[in-house]
């Protein structure tokens, strides 16, 4: 199993959302965020002047995979939909799941998926 970590734009969530679903993949958490990249903020211009926005509006969304499914598909699709091609798009990150347990029956495993 992977464990699929994506920050990306507030405005992308229900792109990206739809069309995980269409992939089969309807289990996922999502979390409002803020956060700042390599950037290290956005610089704006308004009526007084010149000002950096530190912390950026994202959305955090976490899926577990299982073995059974293509993590670079699940991968490409996110990018597909959630990119801009500008600064501040987001990023992914994989990491493998060592168990699942579900706490309900105890069921353990890829099954609880």
């Amino acid at each position: 199993m992977k464990k699929i970590e994506c920050f990306i734009r507030p405005e992308k969530m229900e792109a990206v959302k739809n069309a995980l679903s269409e992939l089969n993949i309807k289990g996922m958490s999502v979390y409002e965020v803020k956060g700042r990249g390599n950037q290290g903020g956005m610089w704006l211009t308004g009526r007084s002047g010149r000002y950096c926005v530190e912390w950026i509006d994202k959305i955090k969304i976490e899926i577990v995979v299982s073995s059974k499914v293509n993590v670079d598909q699940v991968i490409g699709t996110i990018i597909e939909k959630a990119q801009t091609g500008k600064e501040g798009d987001g990023k992914i990150f994989i990491t493998p799941v060592e168990e699942s347990i579900r706490i309900r029956t105890k069921e353990r495993g890829e099954d609880i998926l």
